[in-house]
């Protein structure tokens, strides 16, 4: 019997989704509640798992194609049975096709399954492992269910290991182009659909508000000292590594309690102020850059904030953030001083009114008491916008965060 496979309810005022990858293929064993496919929607991606046991049937739906909840994906062919062979028709085909002697080909696919799992990419992944010219298949994938990330090829690429050996596809290409001179290949691929979607939203930002951002640096030194001489006791205690990211947003909960209006966001002709602080944090995900949000970040510790942005990390790289985890925020902290940036000009995240952009951390010459010393320190961009916040309250509000993270001690003061 046949079951079918239909695209779940995927959060609220999410509609549609794009088939992303099949991660079965017609014939393939599945079990149940094993992932089989994975959607794409405006926000995250979503694996839909197998409704029973069997092997996979049909694909209705093919990848790159549109679909909305409770459309039609498949089908899983339901009962043990259907797990020891592919279908008839198929299996039919394949003996017609392939002369070798039935028994031998459970050896064969066993090896070629292993492959097959690091072959399925997504196509920024296939970009990279052709660009360092990798194979696949000697990769450890980190992601959900093994699969490949951006970053375990970018690893395997700076260790030297995993290179593809030379063998009869490298030869392809070289009929195609002249064995010297630069090459002019092309790839084209389809925007995934939360690419789509980040494009489509920073465009509005940028057309619909008055966009401004006001610098300023910090000095890190206090921050850095503190987390020299606490981060094993912390670690000890609370079970997380003592990062800057709880320093910093610690302090922008504190500067957002006295500057409201940066908290704030536009509804029409009014203006919304929140008396509670949802931080949504950038983290990195192998489908691009997503935003998860610590709820009630004004209430919570050091530690808690830590942990929650700890969580939200490896759920980002696996493939497991949800809905829920996106929904909402009032005000976004990037951290883009991680890859090395030293200075930027965020884009705010509507319906937010603010966002800060962290940047890395350098020893630079500083005049302190009329000396020039050398300090370890950062910019920050706090980009707005200017319809609700005036310049006044933006630098007020910067001041109040470099203040707080140079002397750490305001943080337990409320100062």
């Amino acid at each position: 019997m046949a079951t079918e496979v239909k695209v779940p309810t995927l959060g609220e005022s999410v509609t549609e989704a794009t088939v992303g990858q099949w991660l079965k293929k017609p014939g393939e064993a599945v079990a149940a509640d094993e992932p089989i496919v994975s959607l794409e929607t405006d926000k995250v991606a979503v694996d839909v798992p197998a409704p029973a046991a069997g092997t996979m049937g049909d694909i209705v739906a093919k990848e790159g194609d549109t679909v909305e909840v409770g459309a039609l994906l498949g089908y899983v062919n339901e009962g043990a049975a259907a797990s020891a062979s592919p279908a008839p028709a198929a299996a039919a085909k394949a003996e017609a096709a392939t002369p070798a002697p039935a028994a031998s080909a459970p050896a064969a696919d066993d090896d070629s399954e292993g492959e097959g799992s690091n072959l399925t990419l997504s196509p920024a992944v296939r970009r990279l492992v052709l660009e360092h010219g990798l194979d696949p298949s000697k990769i450890k994938g980190t992601g959900k269910d093994g699969r490949l990330t951006k970053d375990d090829v970018v690893a395997a690429a700076a260790a030297g290991t995993a290179k593809a050996a030379a063998s009869t596809p490298a030869s392809a290409p070289a009929a195609d182009a002249p064995s010297s001179g630069p090459s002019r290949k092309q790839e084209r691929v389809k925007m995934t659909r939360l690419r789509q979607t980040v494009a489509k939203r920073l465009k509005e930002a940028q057309n619909n508000a008055a966009l401004l951002t006001t610098f300023n640096d910090v000095d890190m030194t206090n921050v850095i000292e503190a987390r020299a001489k606490y981060k094993d006791l912390f670690e000890k205690k609370h079970g997380v590594r003592l990062g800057f990211m709880g320093f910093f947003t610690k302090a922008v909960c504190m500067a957002l309690k006295d500057i409201p209006g940066v908290n704030a966001q536009i509804e029409g002709d009014e203006i919304v102020y929140n008396d509670f602080a949802d931080i949504s944090v950038a983290v990195s995900a192998p489908t691009g850059l997503v935003v998860p949000v610590i709820r009630n970040a004004e209430s919570m510790s050091v530690a808690k904030i830590e942990k929650t942005i700890g969580d939200f990390g490896k759920k980002a790289k696996e493939g497991k953030l949800t809905m829920e985890d996106m929904k909402g925020g009032t005000f976004t902290i990037s951290n883009g001083g991680v890859f090395g940036s030293l200075m930027s000009t965020p884009i705010i995240n509507p319906p937010q009114s603010a966002v800060l952009g962290l940047h890395r951390i350098e020893d630079r010459p500083v005049v302190r008491d009329g000396q020039v010393v050398v300090r370890p320190m950062m910019y920050l961009a706090l980009s707005y916008d200017h319809r609700l916040i005036d310049g006044r309250e933006a630098v007020t509000f910067l001041v109040a965060v470099k203040n707080a993270i140079e002397d750490p001690t305001r943080l337990l003061i409320d100062l």
